[in-house]
């Protein structure tokens, strides 16, 4: 651009015309790149797809793609930056074609948090410019807290509520307990056909299996120094026990039924992430 405003005056100043010619080479050389390189991010679109699970503090990793929906051409030298400062560069996405990366990101905060603003850019074609196109996504994650390790049970102010201990039910796949008649009810492969071959009738093994009490989980009985941290603690025992135990939870009074499993943890640890947040 300045050796072009150079040229320019020295054109002016002296008349001459093959210096005017220059110039006008020059601008029409940066009118066409200056086209191509908006038109090269023109209807490309970006978007951030969270993991299931995101912790304050701790670095998540993020799906950052971007969408050509250009119908003929390709584009080249696709930059995403998120408003954070990490980016992402893809050498060329096709026409009608997506492009996706792993990123990792950190929220300091729990809660709802908004994703932010994307901005995606490139130097195409030459590498004098760089042009900018900023997307802003108005999608929000729930960011759980930060795991601190607690004791199970303990004294005190770190008292849970816990059940009595373990129960024996009936099941298929613990220890042999009894033997007794098939029902009809039962699976065949649950038949004892070396004591039923001694007998006249069907016998059936009967299995019994332990089953782990519920952990009811009271934040206001967790010890910790103010909300934040008794928040995190409380994630910790959720994170630790929801796949080996029934896991509930007492949370501003409001009883959360135990259950046990992925899923139900993850809704354990969003009750916390929202509780009491702006």
């Amino acid at each position: 651009m300045l050796v072009t405003l150079l040229i320019g005056f020295a054109a002016v100043n002296t008349g001459n015309n093959l210096l005017f010619l220059v110039v006008s080479g020059l601008l029409a050389f940066m009118s066409v790149t200056g086209l191509a390189g908006m038109y090269n991010i023109k209807k490309l679109i970006p978007d951030l797809h969270p993991p299931e699970e995101m912790y304050a503090g701790i670095p998540a990793p993020f799906r950052m793609s971007v969408k050509n929906s250009k119908r003929f051409l390709p584009s080249f030298l696709v930059s995403l930056e998120y408003h954070t400062g990490q980016s992402l560069v893809f050498p060329v996405v096709l026409n009608y074609a997506t492009r996706s990366d792993t990123i990792l990101l950190t929220f300091n905060r729990r809660g709802s948090v908004p994703v932010g603003r994307i901005t995606i850019s490139s130097p195409y074609p030459v590498g004098f410019f760089r042009r900018y196109w900023s997307f802003t996504i108005t999608d929000t994650v729930t960011v759980f807290p930060c795991p601190i390790a607690t004791l199970l049970s303990g004294s005190g102010d770190e008292s849970l509520s816990v059940g009595a201990g373990l129960r024996r039910e009936r099941g298929e796949s613990g220890e042999l307990e009894r033997i007794y008649p098939y029902s009809g009810s039962e699976p065949l492969r649950m038949i004892h056909w070396k004591h039923s071959a001694r007998t006249l009738d069907f016998l059936v093994k009967g299995f019994g299996r332990s089953v782990a009490a519920p952990l009811v989980i009271n934040l206001d009985l967790i010890s910790g120094q103010g909300l934040e941290e008794r928040l995190s603690r409380a994630a910790w025992l959720v994170q630790r026990w929801v796949r080996e135990r029934p896991v509930g939870m007492i949370l501003g009074g409001r009883l959360i039924s135990a259950g046990i499993g992925k899923q139900h943890g993850l809704q354990l640890l969003k009750e916390l992430a929202l509780y009491d947040s702006d």
